[in-house]
C-alpha cells in the first residue's frame, strides 16, 4: 500500500573501517527511532578513507538501498573492476563517460526513488557543468522523487545549486567537507537542502584522519600519508520526508549519533 510520504535516511560520508563499524552498529537504532523506508550513504571514502574495494563495499552493501559517491571514488583500482557489478552505486553523474551507473532508482512503498551523485567544480577537478547536466534528470519519464548528493567544496557553489534544484528535485544533500552544517531547510519550491551532512567515522582529527599528520603537511608542505583515525566516533546523517506524490519534502532533520 502507497503511503503519503516516503521517509529517507542518507548518511553522510562514511570514512574507512571505524566508519563502517559505526553505521552497522547503528542502523538497527536508527531504524527503531526514525522508521526509515529507503537508506542511502555516500561510500566513496570507505576503503581506508579513500575509495572502494569489492570487500568494503560487500561488508555493506547489505544495510543500504543506494549508495553515492565523490572524487575519491576511482582512487582503488578495485573499484574500476568491480564497478559494474555494484547495482546499488551511482557514479558523478557529471563524469559521464566513465564507467558505473549514473543513477540508481530504488523502489520502496509501491513508490520510486532516484539516486544521483553531482560533483561540484570549484577547487576541484575538471568535471561537466552539473547545472547544465541537471535537466537530463528532469524528465517525465524517471521517477519525481529525486535525491541529489552534491559532492562539492565550497559552499557558495553548494547554495547556488540548492537554490537552482529548487523545485525540480526533492532533494540536495551536500557532501564532501565531511563537517555537518547547521543550515537544513526546506527550500520555498519545496526541496530539502543542507550544506553538508557531515562525516560518519572518527570526529577525534581532522575530517576523519589522524590530526598529527595534517598538521605536519600544514607546517612543512612535504606530502604526508593520512591514516583514518579511531577517536570520537559518529554518524552524522540527515532524514528527509518527502511527499510521494509531488516529490516535494515535508522535513529534514540532522542526526549527529555517536
Amino acid at each position: 500500500m502507497q503511503t503519503e510520504f516516503l521517509r529517507i535516511l542518507f548518511v553522510g560520508d562514511i570514512v574507512g573501517d571505524v566508519g563502517r563499524k559505526i553505521v552497522i552498529d547503528k542502523l538497527d537504532f536508527l531504524k527503531e527511532k526514525y522508521a526509515y523506508d529507503v537508506a542511502i550513504a555516500n561510500i566513496e571514502n570507505l576503503a581506508g578513507g579513500f575509495g572502494i574495494t569489492k570487500e568494503t563495499y560487500d561488508a555493506i552493501e547489505p544495510y543500504f538501498d543506494a549508495f553515492t559517491t565523490g572524487n575519491h571514488v576511482w582512487d582503488k583500482k578495485d573499484f574500476l573492476i568491480n564497478i559494474d557489478s555494484m547495482n546499488k552505486v551511482a557514479r558523478p553523474f557529471n563524469m559521464p563517460n566513465t564507467k558505473g551507473k549514473p543513477y540508481v532508482i530504488v523502489e520502496k512503498n509501491y513508490t520510486q526513488v532516484l539516486v544521483a551523485t553531482f560533483l561540484g567544480r570549484i577547487f576541484m577537478n575538471p568535471v561537466e557543468n552539473p547545472f547544465i547536466l541537471l535537466n537530463q534528470l528532469i524528465r517525465e519519464d524517471l521517477p519525481t522523487i529525486k535525491i541529489i548528493d552534491f559532492h562539492a567544496e565550497a559552499t557558495s557553489e553548494k547554495q547556488a545549486f540548492g537554490w537552482f534544484c529548487d523545485g525540480k528535485v526533492s532533494a540536495i544533500l551536500g557532501t564532501h567537507t565531511h563537517v555537518q552544517t547547521n543550515d537544513e531547510k526546506i527550500l520555498p519550491g519545496g526541496t530539502a537542502y543542507i550544506t553538508d551532512v557531515g562525516l560518519t567515522g572518527c570526529h577525534g582529527g581532522v575530517i576523519g584522519f589522524k590530526k598529527q599528520a595534517i598538521i605536519e603537511k600544514f607546517i612543512t608542505y612535504m606530502p604526508t600519508k593520512f591514516d583514518v583515525c579511531k577517536e570520537d566516533l559518529r554518524l552524522n546523517a540527515c532524514i528527509v520526508d518527502i511527499n510521494v506524490y509531488t516529490g516535494k519534502a515535508l522535513n529534514i532533520e540532522k542526526i549527529n549519533e555517536a
